[in-house]
């Protein structure tokens, strides 16, 4: 037994009584006890014991271990008042170690209040293949969980040759003032390259009272950049970024669906999207919008958005018609194929009669291995989209875009 694990057993000790039972008052009941009942043993409560070791994280671990350990090894719960091998709390006394002490147990907890055991033996979180991929990738529930302000992906992070059916030389816009004097002559092939992460700044909101969910807060940005790379003659510009920040709360919303279909979230964002150009090339707006996404085991995930633009006046709006183009809504439904193939489709609405919108096709396939064999997050990204809307310049002009390329998705 380590050193941690016997500081362990005598927190234990020391925290749920004043005292403890000498050795020789207790040596008659240790020459009768049998070996299971003076073994070194946790109850179904000492989970319980083990929590309350509270900042000593390496007590604590090493408390969990045992309680681990016991319950791999199938050993029967023991009664109150069993006797338990444990060392007494003092330094001096460590040669002392192994007395047996009577230490009542606590009577087994309901398993609505006890914590799942995989919050205790898995230490991946959002990284963990047990749990489906919405719940992963929102952390919806504890076992998911991978902690608050750390970095992770967002939309794919990729890089990518993309050629168009058209190219937008002269951007315009229906407001006076948003129309490029003179075309640029941009080339219909070009380089995209799109920058998405994301960080939980808050959890556990409104879920406080659960065992298993947990809502969440974030923070997300996303950049997406056409490069003229291929251009030399007009010194291989940007021809457009756009910028992406936003603010998304998720709420574990958790039901049962006909056909085996599993409702796992819904939830609310602001989002600001902007060119950070100046005029006459300056395009932007903000929306709040409602989401919700389900899946199919681990096969199939459906995610919708609606929005509702946030109203500018006349004075300050780049793009008072961007609604009636790029569309009010979306739906995205994503395959697993099988673990290395994952075709999905993204449709955009204006959600009124004779609407515009969008079209999005694509098909993401893992390359090599991750670290230590693990799965891979690099695909390769090839993308088919036909519609209004590919970047916010190009909000009111219709094209069609293949792109092929490397994405790393999450991360």
């Amino acid at each position: 037994m380590t050193r941690a694990a016997l500081a362990c057993a005598t927190a234990v000790l020391w925290s749920a009584f004043p005292a403890l039972v000498s050795a020789q008052e207790l040596a008659p009941a240790a020459a009768s006890a049998t070996p299971a009942a003076t073994s070194t043993a946790l109850s179904d409560g000492a989970w319980q014991f083990c929590t309350a070791l509270g900042a000593d994280k390496e007590a604590r671990l090493a408390c969990f271990d045992q309680w681990a350990h016991q319950q791999a090894a199938g050993l029967a719960p023991q009664p109150s008042g069993a006797l338990v091998t444990t060392p007494p709390a003092s330094a001096s006394a460590w040669a002392q170690a192994g007395q047996p002490v009577r230490m009542p147990m606590p009577p087994p907890m309901d398993n609505a209040q006890a914590p799942p055991v995989i919050a205790i033996i898995s230490p991946e979180g959002c990284r963990n293949p047990q749990y489906s991929d919405l719940s992963r990738f929102w952390e919806l529930e504890n076992g998911t969980d991978c902690g608050t302000f750390s970095f992770r992906g967002y939309r794919p992070i990729s890089v990518s040759v993309v050629k168009s059916s058209s190219v937008n030389r002269q951007p315009d816009s229906s407001i006076e003032g948003h129309t490029a004097a003179t075309p640029i002559d941009y080339r219909r092939i070009e380089n995209r390259i799109q920058l998405s992460v994301r960080t939980k700044i808050a959890q556990g909101l409104l879920t406080q009272g659960s065992s298993t969910r947990k809502d969440s807060l974030w923070f997300g940005y996303s950049q997406q950049s056409s490069w003229q790379l291929f251009s030399g003659g007009i010194s291989r510009p940007f021809r457009t970024t756009d910028h992406e920040p936003e603010v998304i709360y998720v709420y574990p919303t958790d039901a049962e669906l006909p056909g085996g279909w599993r409702l796992r979230y819904s939830g609310v964002g602001l989002v600001h999207q902007s060119n950070g150009q100046s005029l006459p090339l300056s395009r932007s707006w903000n929306r709040v919008y409602l989401m919700a996404g389900m899946e199919l085991d681990k096969r199939w995930r459906v995610q919708a958005r609606v929005w509702q633009r946030i109203t500018e006046s006349s004075g300050s709006d780049d793009n008072p018609d961007i609604g009636s183009y790029i569309g009010r809504g979306e739906l995205s439904a994503f395959w697993n194929a099988d673990p290395d193939n994952t075709v999905g489709m993204t449709v955009r609405h204006t959600l009124k009669s004779g609407g515009r919108g969008s079209a999005k096709l694509e098909w993401l396939q893992t390359l090599g291995k991750g670290f230590a064999g693990g799965k891979s997050n690099l695909r390769l990204h090839t993308q088919l989209f036909s519609g209004y809307g590919d970047s916010l310049i190009d909000y009111n002009r219709q094209r069609t875009v293949l792109s092929v390329g490397l994405s790393l998705v999450d991360f």
